[in-house]
């Protein structure tokens, strides 16, 4: 356990991405079988496996698949036009935000995905599963060093689209986890994620410890000024 995982009490470790047009050095392809969806690489990677994965590996999630530039083969053509229409008839997703859902510019080979702390490679996203109280620290870092704005951005459905709107924008943005992800992750229901660009990842961690400390202190002003107004 990292220390930052320890000090905000996270389930598991922030996992690092990294979109690449070569194999990264040094990291095994994923070779433990299909996946129902790339969010479930997010998993594996929580669970302190480091890997690469190709396109292919990410057929099986159409949305997915859009989200990462990467185009079905032609006998899975119809996958996303079908998905997309099995969502909006069930009343899950509205034909409006489609346009809306933020996807990769292009393709990328290879994806690779680790525990921030133990990658070889480049960290393009750094995304942190936490429960509402850490995430506030993390978001309050993340404004502090100008990994973010006070108005951060937020999505809810796809839950991976929160990678490339915090690749493109170069902000820290706020997934709350779609059903899918949570299904494939096992997000549990009182956690959300933070996606955090990995060039400004380090900056925020060290933001953390002037957050973290100013945090305490607030709290030990909080409790005294309500029990000075009880006691009135």
């Amino acid at each position: 356990m990292n220390k930052l995982q320890e000090n905000l009490g996270l389930a598991k470790p922030p996992i690092a991405v990294g979109f690449f047009d070569e194999a990264p050095a040094g990291v095994a392809r994923w070779n433990e079988g299909a996946v129902p969806a790339g969010c479930a690489f997010w998993r594996a990677a929580a669970d302190g496996h480091t890997f690469y994965t190709v396109p292919s590996d990410h057929y099986n999630c159409a949305v997915g698949a859009y989200v990462h530039n990467v185009t079905l083969p032609a006998d899975r053509g119809s996958a996303l036009g079908d998905t997309i229409t099995f969502m909006t008839v069930n009343g899950y997703l509205q034909s409006e935000e489609i346009p809306l859902i933020p996807a990769l510019p292009k393709k990328p080979q290879f994806v690779a995905y680790g525990p921030v702390d133990e990658v070889p490679f480049r960290r393009d996203v750094v995304v942190v599963a936490a429960k509402p109280a850490a995430a506030m620290l993390i978001y309050e870092a993340a404004v502090r060093c100008g990994a973010t704005s006070m108005k951060m951005s937020a999505l809810g459905r796809p839950g991976c689209a929160v990678l490339p709107m915090s690749l493109q924008s170069g902000l820290t943005a706020l997934s709350f986890g779609c059903k899918g992800n949570r299904t494939f992750t096992g997000l549990p229901d009182e956690e959300i994620y933070l996606s955090v660009p990995g060039a400004k990842w380090d900056s925020v961690v060290e933001a953390l410890q002037t957050v973290e400390a100013a945090n305490q202190t607030m709290g030990t002003h909080y409790r005294r000024h309500a029990e000075d107004v009880r006691g009135k």
